[in-house]
């Protein structure tokens, strides 16, 4: 059978948001709040392990957003941080740095290892990249911490999240880069978006070669209240500087693609023997659930540019990367995670013919 693979998030429990939203008011307790995600945390991995997904997550519903979980309780942040709008209109915005050192409030092994307390299949974790972080630090320098300290501390902060995910036996660690398409668009001349891949590289190079063979990066359009953030930047611009990444894995949106055969014909000439490639078959922001022939038909499409020994299937993106997204509902998502599991399982027999 070829690998599938859930990308990450699932949308949170009604009971959970419920919790989060009186915590935030002071009409709950930490202690209640965390019973309230620990229960989140077991029906998700026991809703995704009933779906037949070999490989699973805690579905972050843990995690305040898919970016901004290293951030937790930390006291030297400012609202006023960088805006990212999408096609909708809404809008998201980072916090900024005030001043140093800075160092990860949380990290990403915790949910691992709480989320190992209850699965009985591999875990796979996602973690935020370096390159996302990076835009917490002001365009006008801080007086007593350079932008240079700034990025060592960064980069010592995210091997240990890479690191200790991979020593707590993760299935792989997926970095999000979901910042890669919407560099691109902030900055169409790629300046932007080849530091991002240094900055990067500059930590996956810590890791030894059998350790980047279970490093993944994943890319999408992003996925926020069924609207995206750079869906309208061209694919074929952004690939040639992704696949750059030192990695053993990519994880591609591409289900929601016009265009799909393009994609995968410049994915083939970029992706590296020893690689693995896992084509999105479902698409998160879509209402319409895809049946299992729909899912075969587009891993078959896939199939005709990679070989089977690098190919495998998830999904576009998460389901709900910002805990607040209710957007899609969590029958949804587990619907378009089972076509997705049966219908590479259809196509595997099919390729094996």
């Amino acid at each position: 059978m070829l690998q599938t693979e859930p990308i990450g998030s699932i949308p949170r429990t009604p009971e959970l948001i419920a919790a989060m939203q009186a915590h935030a008011m002071g009409q709950l307790s930490y202690e209640k709040l965390q019973a309230a995600q620990l229960a989140a945390v077991r029906d998700t991995i026991a809703r995704l392990e009933e779906t037949g997904s070999p490989v699973i997550s805690d579905g972050e519903q843990t995690k305040p957003s898919f970016a901004t979980y290293p951030l937790n309780g930390l006291k030297n942040l400012a609202p006023e941080g960088i805006v990212i709008p999408f096609a909708d209109g809404h809008t998201r915005q980072l916090p900024k740095l005030t001043s140093g050192p800075f160092r990860y409030g949380l990290h990403a092994g915790s949910f691992l290892k709480t989320a190992q307390n209850y699965a009985r299949r591999p875990l796979k974790q996602a973690v935020i990249s370096a390159s996302a972080l990076s835009l917490l630090y002001p365009s006008d320098s801080l007086p007593d911490y350079s932008q240079e300290e700034f990025l060592r501390d960064l980069k010592d902060e995210a091997e240990r999240d890479i690191r200790e995910c991979l020593q707590a036996r993760a299935a792989c660690v997926q970095i999000d880069f979901t910042e890669a398409r919407l560099a691109l668009k902030l900055d169409p001349s790629g300046e932007l978006l080849d530091r991002f891949v240094q900055l990067n590289n500059s930590i996956l190079e810590r890791f030894l070669p059998d350790e980047r063979r279970k490093i993944a990066v994943h890319a999408c359009p992003g996925g926020d209240q069924d609207s995206t953030h750079s869906a309208d930047v061209d694919y074929t611009k952004l690939l040639p500087l992704l696949f750059r990444l030192d990695v053993g894995r990519f994880y591609i949106q591409l289900a929601s693609e016009a265009d799909r055969p393009r994609v995968l014909d410049a994915v083939r000439r970029l992706l590296k023997r020893g690689q693995m490639l896992f084509v999105g078959v479902v698409d998160p922001i879509n209402p319409a659930i895809e049946t299992a022939k729909v899912v075969c038909d587009r891993v078959l499409e896939a199939a005709k540019f990679i070989a089977l020994d690098q190919l495998g299937t998830t999904d576009d993106c998460g389901f709900s990367p910002f805990a607040d997204d209710s957007s899609t509902t969590r029958e949804t998502a587990f619907a378009k995670i089972k076509s997705r599991v049966e219908g590479t399982e259809m196509a595997s027999r099919i390729l094996a013919v």
